[in-house]
């Protein structure tokens, strides 16, 4: 099977943020080769793409900053200044809102993306690491690994502006839950219901009901989903990093960096229906759009593991680069990327052949942490 057919004038690319170098690398997902670099701030530490416009957010840890890149022309295009120690940055589905952690500030910046500008700072608990948007654009949930704390923001939804000027409230910190050590991954239901979050310093999941919006059928159904509840912990294997969840929202599954394993969490029961080895030290999940087959980064073999979640069987192991870690799909999921945390570069596994295999090594540069995929264009149908 060859590689999709694109229409003219079609682009895609991905972006990789290197924190050891100061820069993001720019990769064409159609010819796969090294488009270029761009210097941003020091430290680029998380990236976000716009789902709406075709930009791209560099999280600049050292700077504090976040840098816009326009994706049409592969350039930066503004630096917008936030708070002491940027984490990590969440963008709402309409593009027009942005949430980033200032991990030294203990706050939140609310960031206007049409305006690109701060219109609020929200107070938090000591150290926000990282923060996961509700679907519905109404919670946050904000890691705090240093405090092993879980705390849960209300977010205002955008509306698009009136006649009539409008003073918008974010509300800020709504509920806290501790007894998360090393609280890191986040995962949401594409309901918003529930949250599961990773207490990577233990060997727990903690899973959490999202408080329903007022008013909706859920609500009216049981008034006590109207607020945030700690439902329970979830025993899964040493050092859980990460968490990958299904695209239909059934399953969330567990890379446990320190038992080389993953264990699969049922959302509905919210009980863990096993785990499984996979590979030594296990960094990143991610499954496919079909809901099929997940895929695990195994940092300390060089290799990704597939598991046929259907079958509940180990499939096969491919080779990549050194240390790979953080993976993300192309558009039509075709293209396998996985960073090379060791190397500083990229490897490329090709998906709709037979046999999964990986297919090249695209340049980055020092410590690779973020990568993320953009549009421009309309994809042809694949075959």
């Amino acid at each position: 099977m060859g590689f999709p057919d694109t229409p003219a004038g079609y682009r895609e690319y991905a972006y990789v943020a290197n924190s050891g170098a100061n820069t993001v690398s720019v990769l064409d997902l159609v010819y796969l080769r090294a488009d270029r670099t761009l210097q941003v701030g020091n430290t680029p530490s998380a990236l976000a793409a716009n789902p709406e416009r075709n930009e791209i957010y560099a999280v600049n840890t050292d700077s504090s900053t976040v840098s816009v890149i326009d994706a049409s022309a592969n350039r930066v295009a503004f630096t917008l200044p936030v708070h002491r120690q940027p984490t990590s940055i969440a963008v709402d589905a309409t593009g027009h809102r942005a949430y980033v952690t200032n991990t030294g500030a203990n706050s939140i910046s609310v960031i206007d993306l049409d305006q690109r500008h701060e219109i609020a700072e929200i107070p938090t608990l000591p150290q926000p690491a990282s923060a996961t948007l509700a679907p519905d654009g109404r919670s946050l949930v904000v890691t705090h690994n240093g405090m092993g704390v879980v705390s849960v923001v209300t977010t205002v939804p955008f509306t698009p502006p009136t006649l009539s000027p409008i003073t918008r409230q974010f509300e800020g910190v709504r509920a806290t839950f501790p007894g998360c050590p090393g609280a890191s991954a986040a995962v949401i239901l594409p309901d918003s219901s529930k949250a599961f979050v990773a207490c990577s310093g233990a060997h727990h999941v903690m899973a959490l009901n999202l408080a329903a919006a007022p008013g909706s059928w859920p609500a009216k159904q049981n008034p006590s989903l109207m607020s945030d509840q700690m439902l329970t912990l979830l025993d899964v294997g040493r050092t859980p990093t990460h968490l990958a969840l299904k695209p239909d929202g059934g399953e969330v599954f567990v890379s446990n960096l320190d038992s080389d394993s993953i264990s699969e969490i049922d959302t509905q029961s919210n009980q863990v229906g096993g785990t499984y080895m996979i590979g030594t030290r296990p960094m990143h999940g991610i499954v496919s759009r079909d809901n099929s087959t997940l895929y695990v980064a195994n940092s300390g073999a060089d290799s990704i593991g597939l598991y046929s979640i259907d079958d509940g069987k180990f499939i096969l192991s491919l080779h990549t680069g050194s240390g790979p870690s953080v993976m993300t799909f192309s558009a039509d999921e075709h293209l396998l990327l996985a960073l090379d945390a060791r190397a500083g570069d990229v490897s490329v596994i090709r998906t709709q052949s037979k046999l999964p295999s990986l297919f090249t090594i695209l340049p980055a540069g020092s410590s690779p942490s973020a990568v993320v995929t953009k549009v421009i264009g309309t994809r042809a149908s694949a075959h």
